[in-house]
């Protein structure tokens, strides 16, 4: 693998290494060093014992939300969900590696490796390395690891075998909307083009223009004469005829406007992002099933993958169903502010499998469960104690 290759799959894990090396540095100084600050030494969540920091927390939220927004904020109101699906991914991972260890699986040493080498070349010169890489290498060589166990055990629950020629069929009977070619229209256009940011009145004038160009094609005006003297589009030159295009591609305001219109109508002016248009419609393509033969192998691959899916939900529930999960710290609030004490959070305890709803961060994990927030987390205040659950189901 090239080396600006290894460089790009593992550069989301600095951000969060900084700030867990800060964790390591706080609680490893010498009896003599002054306290860490509770900001270090807070536990968001505990997972069978074993603790998730709120710095790593924050540092896998804030990679979640450069990744996924272009602003690097989530929109009005999302906020606490995208919280939730960081805490689940956390919690999830953590289950998945101490599955995959218990199963007697062992990290890939050629990737750990692999990624030393690409965070060094990477990141070698950087003051932040130098100081404190003896702290981060071995949490990196950590956080590989658990990647690889969970890599190893999606394999191993994702490995669901092909489908029955019948369970294939009857699926394509039973979504029969997957498998039909939908409706087809040729349209022609005649575009006033009109610049975003130009003056008022020049959109004024182009409106005034297409409603006489609209009076023209109602009294019989020939529609690709008018698109050739008046469009501004590339279509022009050809009439104005755009060809096909499948129902649900376009525009959902133009869409509404001709999804009962005949053969031969016309739109009347449309104001768009370009300028204002005039559509017609030339013709209509009725959606079609395809035959079960043209389609069988997009079948049972579409079903696989489901089944795929399913099991990958089973097993995460049958997980956290057998784990003690404690929320330590309020996931709406991301978690106590630097400035909090230990001692003015209140703690949590999930009952086992049931936690939050989860969508993973789409770089590390395959698809996960949803599940609803314990009683105790949405009281937010009573920690209460919870048995494990007995599973009768075995993993895969």
């Amino acid at each position: 693998m090239k080396l600006i290759e290894r460089i790009g799959r593992y550069r989301h894990l600095l951000p969060a290494l900084l700030c867990l090396g800060m964790v390591a540095q706080a609680s490893a100084g010498e009896a003599s060093a002054p306290p860490p600050s509770a900001a270090a030494e807070q536990v968001f969540a505990m997972v069978n014992g074993k603790p998730i920091y709120t710095l790593e927390y924050n540092a896998r939220y804030n990679a979640l939300l450069r990744q996924r927004y272009y602003h690097g904020a989530p929109p009005e109101g999302q906020d606490e969900a995208v919280r939730k699906e960081v805490a689940d991914l956390l919690i999830e991972r953590m289950l998945l590696a101490e599955e995959a260890e218990k199963r007697g699986f062992k990290p890939d040493a050629a990737k750990i490796e692999e990624a030393v080498a690409a965070a060094e070349a990477r990141y070698g010169a950087a003051p932040e390395w130098q100081k404190q890489r003896e702290v981060l290498l071995p949490k990196l060589k950590e956080q590989i690891a658990r990647q690889s166990l969970h890599e190893q055990m999606e394999k191993v629950i994702r490995d669901v075998p092909p489908p029955a020629s019948a369970e294939v069929r009857a699926y394509y009977g039973q979504k029969p909307e997957l498998f039909t070619e939908p409706e087809k229209l040729s349209l022609s256009l005649i575009l006033l083009k009109v610049d975003p940011g130009a003056p008022r009145a020049d959109l004024e004038k182009a409106q005034e223009e297409a409603k006489e160009i609209y009076l023209r094609l109602k009294k019989g005006a020939d529609f690709a004469e008018l698109a050739r003297q008046h469009s501004g589009d590339s279509s022009a030159a050809s009439g104005g005829k755009l060809g096909y295009v499948h129902g649900g591609m376009l525009p959902e305001k133009l869409q509404e406007k001709i999804s009962t219109f005949q053969v031969g109508e016309v739109t009347a002016p449309i104001r768009t992002l370009e300028g204002v248009a005039l559509y017609r419609v030339d013709d209509r393509v009725a959606p079609v099933l395809r035959e079960f033969a043209e389609v069988e192998s997009r079948a049972q691959d579409l079903l696989r993958r489901e089944k795929q899916d399913q099991a990958w939900k089973d097993a995460i529930s049958r997980l956290r169903g057998d784990a003690r999960i404690e929320i330590l710290l309020p996931i709406a609030n991301g978690g106590a502010k630097q400035n909090d004490s230990p001692a003015e959070t209140q703690s949590v305890v999930t009952k086992p499998g049931n936690l939050l709803s989860s969508k993973p961060d789409a770089e590390l994990t395959p698809p996960a469960s949803s599940v609803e927030q314990s009683d105790a987390g949405k009281q937010g205040g009573v920690k209460k104690k919870s048995s494990k659950k007995k599973s009768s189901n075995k993993m895969p």
